[in-house]
């Protein structure tokens, strides 16, 4: 299906409210000095970790372990984020490092 360039702007301007609207709805609900309500407060704190979890769970789902490589790719990987996020606490060079060394792993070492 090939879109004309006014579906396309339409899609783009929707998404764009949308996201706007997303973004924009916390400040109306929790400003003018109102307190942020405990549920919120502890979803906020509970809610990362829980996704990373879950994404960790996501990438490592289809290893195959009874076959070349076995796993290492993805372990030797999984390594290098743990490491450099408990060393130097940066979620982003951790997970970029992690997924350049994955790439470079199964592109060019077990190839």
């Amino acid at each position: 299906m090939i879109l004309s360039p006014l579906q396309s702007l339409g899609i783009i301007l929707t998404v764009a409210a949308v996201t706007f609207l997303t973004r924009l709805t916390p400040f109306v609900f929790f400003s003018g000095g109102k307190q942020t309500p405990k549920f919120v407060i502890y979803l906020g704190s509970v809610l990362p970790p829980a996704i990373m979890a879950i994404l960790v769970v996501y990438c490592l789902r289809s290893i195959v372990f009874t076959s070349f490589p076995f796993g290492l790719p993805e372990l030797i990987a999984s390594i290098v984020v743990v490491v450099l996020h408990v060393w130097k606490r940066n979620t982003l060079i951790s997970i970029l490092s992690g997924t350049a060394l994955y790439m470079v792993l199964v592109q060019v070492v077990f190839k």
